[in-house]
């Protein structure tokens, strides 16, 4: 048998996980309690609760069947420091706390960062400090953000950035961003991908704009543990979802293979315009596709899509980095 190369690790279980969720604690509405009861019926068992502006470990919520991560939405506005007008650009940012118990008074005094929008120096500058206080930074929802390749490839020293928000999603049909991805992969930025809710819970559950449980994230660890699923996240053990499965992703010998629950089409995308590509038969669902690599590929990342035209996403990865 041809050497294997598990993209998505071979042991352990995946987790089912909201990375961007907003409660009473910022400008949600549901309570911290409330998001983890319904969550957890919804089949999740790991949320990140990414108040706007204030940091918060909601340790409490933790069970054996639930993991709460600390974490913090922050942001960076064009004109002021409050976004006052719909049409100025802005950066928000997701810091996942890998390390809860370090500095933890002074991450709840407030670590936001200075109003200084396209000040690359000034940005990654606070994206450091804030690694060094034990943070991964997610970069969010580009297009809602009003944003483009000038104001986001200057960013460094990011964890990831989010493919798909579905709280975007419902403002304005705007929420997957594939080609933004894309565009940092091509500039050698080797990050992550996330797919997360943002949801605020406006609607009710039953209304068709209710901004909870679209999109996730499907972290791979050996236990729910907070050590092991930051664990998974720094080293990229997860893939991302609207819907599809990901079941399987590894390297043998120069072929990617891929398996995954019942699809319509299967997709290995490179940093080149030659992708490689296997669809389904109407009413016949694939469930694996093997792509011969030619070698010369920077990056190679997967893309899955259902008979309702949901997505799943791999992370990209650096062939460079798998030798």
């Amino acid at each position: 048998m041809k050497d294997r190369i598990y993209l998505l690790p071979e042991a352990g279980r995946f987790y089912k996980a909201n990375l961007h969720s907003h409660t009473v604690v910022s400008d949600g509405r549901m309570t911290p309690e409330e998001a983890k009861e319904n969550y957890k019926k919804h089949g999740y068992q790991i949320m990140a609760f990414t108040d706007h502006r204030i940091y918060r470990n909601h340790e409490e919520l933790n069970d054996e069947q639930f993991l709460a991560l600390a974490a913090v939405e922050v942001d960076i506005n064009e004109v002021s420091p409050d976004r006052l007008r719909p049409e100025d650009k802005t950066y928000h940012i997701n810091l996942y706390d890998t390390a809860p118990g370090y500095e933890r008074a002074r991450k709840e005094q407030g670590i936001c960062p200075e109003c200084k929008y396209g000040d690359f120096d000034y940005i990654n500058g606070y994206l450091e400090e804030m690694r060094k206080l034990g943070f991964l930074s997610c970069y969010n929802h580009p297009y809602w953000s009003l944003q483009n390749y000038d104001d986001y490839k200057g960013l460094n020293g990011l964890f990831a950035m989010e493919i798909y928000n579905h709280g975007c999603e419902h403002d304005g049909l705007y929420g997957y961003n594939p080609q933004a991805y894309d565009e940092m992969l091509r500039l050698g930025k080797q990050l992550w991908c996330l797919a997360t809710d943002d949801n605020h819970n406006s609607y009710p559950f039953d209304n068709p704009l209710c901004d909870s449980f679209g999109g996730f994230t499907m972290i791979k660890a050996e236990s729910l543990s907070y050590d092991a699923v930051i664990n998974g996240l720094v080293k990229g053990h997860f893939y991302s979802s609207m819907g599809p499965e990901i079941k399987e992703l590894y390297m043998e010998g120069r072929e990617l293979v891929v398996k995954t629950g019942p699809v319509q089409a299967i997709c290995g995308i490179t940093d080149s315009t030659r992708s490689c590509r296997r669809a389904a038969v109407q009413g016949e669902p694939i469930t694996e596709a093997r792509f011969l690599l030619e070698g010369n590929e920077t990056y190679i990342r997967v893309e899955c899509k259902d008979e309702k035209g949901l997505f799943a996403n791999s992370n990209a990865y650096f062939l460079s980095r798998l030798e």
